[in-house]
């Protein structure tokens, strides 16, 4: 469930405010209610709890059985809708009431802002591991335990993703989902990291050869190998079910997709890049990449310039219709795809670096300055500086998406329909 519309009750609105009981007219749902039913939405009631009181009390669950019995009475099918508590700290717990006016609890709440806030809804992940006593010594049992209970999601496997995925292994996370269609290649090997000329003579997928060695080193992290494209309607929904993505692709194609999925489905989305330019006389004119945070209802990687819509044209002809592809390039209605970048392992190792500590931050803020002055970092190692921006003016294309989750076709892109 993702959080598409907020309707705020106004205070002069309330019947009964007092420290501990909240009444308001439940008529002022009906117009939200009816778009509710267009749109194919569906209703979570939210309310604050003093901050000793982290359970749903006797009055919130008559309260609750009451509203949502006319809630259901109003949409076709059984749908589940959701009644949430609000803590003075921020913190949400939740569940789910059905039909017949029983309770479930919500397996997680999460919240994809300047910081990354996550709580789970249900029992502990256990005592934590021995291997990762010396990291929580620093970020704390309770964010190293919040990592051993999240999914995240890789998608590319290559250069920046094999190192980011090692990474986040040894920091003790619960389950992995790797998304890449491709192959180990010889041309790989310089920089996948356990990637072996076995696997490349015998063509292994990327993703299978990342699970075999996550699985070989054997820190309880869960596995999930996909050889699939972005660009594929399973791939979509498996990764929406994450708690936080990762981008490690080259192509705007694929990582406008994955920012419309992450702003769709309430995600926070690290983007890592990495550019390295040659001068043409043997040295070196540029060593560059950075890290872009992107959050639900902010700037986009268009909007930021990072991507241009004429490159994700020309990527989605390529994969679509090479020879149509082709005959545009040649008469220059279209920009030609780069590919076969230059790679330097060291180079991607330092970058993905950058990409898991933006996370970790987020997650368990450390620095002196807020999350939300570093919305894009990025580093020149040919001029050894680093550089920060905050995030900017939401992006008009994405903005109206946030939280529409499910859609048909999905993220309202026609290659994606059913």
């Amino acid at each position: 469930m993702t959080v598409h519309d907020l309707v705020m009750i106004p205070h002069d609105a309330c019947t009964e405010r007092t420290p501990i009981r909240v009444s308001w007219p439940t008529s002022m749902l009906i117009p939200h209610l009816e778009r509710a039913i267009r749109r194919g939405h569906a209703v979570l009631k939210i309310h604050s709890h003093r901050g000793d009181f982290r359970f749903f009390s006797e009055v919130d669950d008559v309260s609750d059985r009451n509203l949502f019995h006319s809630v259901y009475g109003w949409f076709d099918g059984n749908a589940p809708h959701a009644s949430a508590v609000m803590l003075p700290d921020g913190e949400i717990f939740g569940r789910v009431v059905t039909d017949a006016g029983r309770f479930a609890p919500l397996h997680s709440v999460a919240v994809a802002g300047h910081d990354f806030h996550f709580w789970p809804g249900g029992n502990s992940a256990g005592p934590l591991p021995i291997f990762t006593q010396r990291h929580a010594q620093i970020f704390g049992q309770g964010t190293t335990a919040r990592l051993r209970m999240s999914t995240a999601a890789v998608i590319g496997c290559s250069g920046t993703g094999s190192p980011l995925i090692e990474q986040l292994v040894r920091l003790g996370i619960g389950r992995l989902l790797l998304v890449d269609p491709d192959v180990v290649e010889e041309k790989n090997l310089n920089r996948i990291l356990h990637s072996t000329m076995e696997d490349a003579k015998a063509r292994r997928p990327k993703v299978e050869v990342m699970a075999r060695e996550i699985n070989r080193i054997g820190l309880g992290t869960e596995v999930i190998p996909l050889q699939k494209n972005l660009v594929d309607s399973e791939t979509v929904r498996r990764v929406a079910q994450c708690d936080v993505v990762f981008g490690c692709m080259d192509g705007a194609e694929g990582r406008n997709l994955l920012n419309r999925l992450a702003t769709f489905y309430c995600l926070p989305y690290f983007d890592v890049g990495v550019r390295l330019e040659a001068d043409g006389q043997g040295g070196v004119s540029q060593v560059c990449g950075g890290v872009h945070y992107l959050q639900p209802g902010g700037s986009s990687l268009l909007s930021r310039g990072v991507i241009s819509s004429e490159d994700i044209e020309a990527e989605a002809l390529r994969r679509s219709d090479p020879v149509e592809y082709e005959r545009r390039f040649k008469v220059g209605y279209i920009r030609g795809v780069r590919e076969d970048r230059p790679a330097v392992v060291s180079v991607n190792m330092h970058f993905a670096s950058m990409a898991v500590n933006e996370f970790l931050a987020r997650l368990h803020p450390f620095r002196d300055d807020p999350n939300e002055d570093y919305a894009w970092v990025s580093t020149s190692l040919t001029q050894m500086h680093n550089y920060a921006k905050p995030d900017g003016v939401a992006c008009a294309r994405l903005a109206r998406h946030v939280g529409r989750g499910d859609t048909n076709p999905l993220l309202d892109m026609p290659i994606l329909g059913q």
